[in-house]
């Protein structure tokens, strides 16, 4: 398969992969809220507006800046680029950096909702998703009658590009574990660490949700001179220079490493159910995490027509 430049090499086992497991109830807010901010990509201020929605509808982005009205689903087979963040859409009627507020939803386990934004982005904050858990748990949730499905797999599906693999592994149980092995090499100033989680409301909350973007210095002057991130500092996301994070203490040892699970939990919330199992990703990005989100849907599908209920 491929995908935005990315060649992608699918394992799987024989059997059915994607199997209803379980099921809960739908959640949406019990109140609008907001959250303001500077944009990383544009530096714009940016207004973005939590809303509740009726069950069944997902996750939908609005742009309110544009006419005719533009309504944006987050499901993956609207993803137009996964080039350092996850963008839905078609020019100009698209919304990129979605990953963070969409691991906030998908962790606190809100499942409908309207997230209105008058911009092409939500604002960037500190990097973390922690101002919209925090904005999310203020408006408060409610429980709907539909069901939302808890779906998992008979055997592993791998994905892995250019050494890099993340895979969703069966396990016992209705809940959803990650594991992120982060490695970018022994000359790296990021040092080689790990994280597992398991991803339950509060654990999310405390664990994942406040981890930050994080970058090299090169990369980030880099990105300046292309004209993105011209109003974002050292003090805005995790910034690396040769000696480790400049002018902004971790607040984990290794808040890398949980920052990709919480952008993991983001991409594959895409998918538009929950899932329970394993995940483990080495060395992944985007690019993986969506390409994973898209053939788990694409199974899912298979997994629903009985005439296709046989081994991929």
């Amino acid at each position: 398969m491929d995908f935005a430049g990315f060649t992608f090499l699918l394992l799987v086992k024989d059997g059915l992969l994607v199997i209803p497991i379980s099921s809960r109830q739908e959640r949406t807010l019990a109140k609008p809220v907001e959250v303001e901010g500077i944009g990383f990509i544009t530096g714009s201020f940016v207004t973005l507006r939590f809303c509740p929605a009726a069950e069944n509808t997902g996750i939908v982005f609005h742009r309110t800046d544009l006419s005719p009205k533009t309504f944006i689903p987050a499901h993956v087979s609207n993803v137009t680029g996964t080039n350092r963040r996850t963008t839905l859409g078609q020019k100009p009627f698209q919304v990129t950096l979605v990953e963070h507020v969409l691991a906030a939803l998908s962790g606190l386990r809100i499942d409908n909702c309207i997230v209105e934004l008058n911009a092409g982005e939500p604002p960037g904050l500190d990097g973390s998703a922690g101002e919209f858990v925090d904005a999310l748990k203020k408006a408060g949730s409610v429980s709907q009658n539909s069901k939302k499905m808890i779906y998992g797999v008979e055997s592993p599906i791998i994905v892995e590009s250019n050494g890099s693999t993340l895979a969703l592994h069966p396990c016992e149980g209705t809940g959803l574990k990650m594991t992120y092995f982060l490695d970018y090499g022994n000359q790296s100033p990021i040092q080689k660490q790990v994280h597992t989680q398991n991803i339950e409301p509060a654990l999310f909350s405390r664990e994942i949700s406040r981890c930050r973007t994080f970058i090299l210095e090169e990369e980030a002057e880099m990105l300046k001179s292309q004209g993105i991130g011209s109003r974002t500092t050292a003090q805005d996301l995790i910034i690396f220079g040769p000696k480790g994070p400049i002018d902004n203490p971790l607040r984990f040892a290794n808040e890398p490493a949980r920052h990709k699970v919480l952008d993991m939990l983001g991409d594959l919330a895409l998918l538009g159910v929950d899932l329970c199992g394993h995940v483990v990703a080495y060395r992944s990005g985007h690019p993986l995490n969506v390409e994973l989100a898209r053939t788990l849907s694409q199974k899912l599908k298979m997994s629903m027509q009985p005439t296709m209920l046989r081994a991929a």
